[in-house]
């Protein structure tokens, strides 16, 4: 695996809804947010580009290329060139 500096990798996340996000009487009244963490799975082979964001229960399929400043937000297949933001598949690779 090769990933290039700046790569920002990121597991936590939270509700979007504020019930459900929100911790009340933490501490003597004060509120938290309530986080969980998802996981990033990158497999074998993967090529990512300097800059790129990868947000929370991503899987970078293995051999993937993912270009520089991209922002994956969802699942990128094994064999394949993903760029963009939301990053998407552009090509697929042969690795035979």
């Amino acid at each position: 695996m090769l990933i290039a500096s700046n790569v920002q990798i990121y597991t936590a996340t939270h509700s979007t809804k504020v019930a459900e996000r929100m911790v009340k009487n933490w501490k003597d009244g004060e509120e938290i947010c309530r986080t969980y963490a998802l996981p990033v799975k990158i497999e074998d082979g993967v090529w990512i580009g300097g800059g790129a964001i990868i947000l929370p229960g991503v899987t970078i399929g293995r051999n993937a290329v993912i270009r520089a400043g991209s922002v994956v937000t969802r699942s990128i297949p094994a064999d394949c060139v993903a760029v963009g933001n939301p990053c998407r598949v552009i090509k697929q690779i042969d690795n035979d």
